[in-house]
């Protein structure tokens, strides 16, 4: 169902890798210490996916850091994160439309962050970040035998904290496409529709640009955390607070299914769904909460991409979304139940008869998240696309 092949494009030299990889764009904060940590590194990925001379430092980075690989390979990934291990691997997806039923989204795009992500495939002439893809099938049985060999990376992140790549361990082997393995990742990939789990934009950039394929992750296991908030209301928290059917707690923690853990100034409290739909977006908890919630804070869905209003943590972060509460950035903090991933296929696959249906924004965390910069892809533009190939 789903065509892939193997990368061609630059990769980092073995010895340097753990210098050049760094977390996802979108998930360094400006002005964040991650961010200056990433900065201060001069070969990091992050000078081409958030620097200001992005084909300046592409190629400073091609003369000191990466090499130039031709054959077509997988890069097969494995995380060890605690005591859990996850393995996936880079691959190239073809890119289609999400009619075809081959790669299927779950989130609505923004034009702003597309046309910035397509222009810096432009200017490169490389894909930088990959799209992070859920697959049904059993594909770690197809990745597995590649750990029998001698990895070609071996390293542990290092960013000083402020992501959840930070002291993960990560292997990465190679595997020529064609090569026996090479072949039995594509067919075990092939088998089933492709789930888009994070990098709706990467996705949607490389269809909107033309691109004939686009840097994937792939991985038929995945770990989801709840993506919580703290909020300011434009009506405080505190006058409506007695109006709630509110439960006091002794912890700020991640609640059951269709409730929501609140931290205020005043305590914790939890907040369980009056009303659970049957359709597959209006039972999502975070849909609930808009409905159920946000009315009474006089918040509305324009608001939850306003920094000014919102900001969002992944449930790990407990603990610094009470410290924004505690400092005064925000007046309230609020913990979701995390969705699972039958949830996010029910609402993918369900978009493809009717492409309104999408999750409400911030409804997921994947975690860890995927590196950019262990491989680059090579552009190459779809026939008769138009610009450069």
């Amino acid at each position: 169902m789903t065509s892939v092949k193997g990368i061609v494009g630059l990769r980092p030299a073995p010895a340097i890798v753990a210098r050049v990889a760094c977390p996802p764009y979108d998930v360094i904060k400006e002005g964040s210490p991650l961010q200056a940590r990433l900065r201060s590194e001069p070969l990091s990925m992050v000078h081409v996916t958030l620097g200001d001379a992005p084909v300046e430092a592409l190629a400073r980075l091609r003369e000191d850091a990466l090499i130039e690989d031709d054959e077509p390979a997988f890069y097969v990934i494995e995380q060890r994160f605690g005591e859990r291990t996850r393995l996936g691997v880079y691959t190239a997806v073809a890119v289609s439309e999400y009619a075809a039923g081959d790669v299927i989204r779950h989130e609505k795009t923004f034009d702003d962050k597309v046309r910035g992500r397509i222009a810096l495939t432009e200017a490169t002439g490389h894909v930088i970040g990959p799209v992070f893809l859920l697959t049904r099938a059993p594909l770690a049985d197809a990745l597995a035998g590649a750990l029998d060999e001698a990895p070609l990376y071996d390293f542990t992140h290092d960013f000083g904290g402020g992501t959840d790549l930070h002291g993960i361990e990560t292997r990465v082997w190679r595997v020529p496409e064609e090569s026996p393995r090479g072949r039995a990742i594509q067919d075990a990939i092939a088998r089933e529709p492709l789930y888009i789990a994070d990098g709706h934009h990467r996705y949607h950039a490389a269809l909107k640009g033309g691109l004939s394929h686009a840097l994937a992750y792939v991985t038929d296991g995945a770990r989801i955390l709840a993506y919580d908030r703290v909020v300011n209301g434009t009506r405080p928290f505190s006058e409506v607070r007695d109006q709630l059917p509110l439960e006091p707690t002794d912890a700020f923690e991640t609640p059951p299914k269709h409730s929501f853990a609140l931290y205020s100034k005043e305590g914790s409290f939890l907040l369980k769904a009056q009303q659970v739909p049957s359709d597959v977006v209006g039972r999502l908890d975070c849909a609930i909460l808009e409905r159920e919630l946000y009315p009474w804070l006089g918040l509305t869905h324009d608001h939850v991409t306003d920094p000014a209003h919102f900001d969002y943590y992944p449930e790990s972060a407990l603990d610094e979304m009470k410290a924004a509460v505690d400092e005064g950035r925000y007046e309230l903090a609020i913990a979701l139940h995390p969705v699972s991933e039958e949830e996010l296929m029910a609402v993918a696959d369900t978009g493809l008869q009717d492409p309104d249906v999408v999750m409400p924004e911030k409804s997921t965390f994947f975690s860890p998240k995927i590196p950019t910069g262990i491989v680059l892809l090579r552009a190459t533009k779809r026939p008769g696309a138009a610009g450069r190939g």
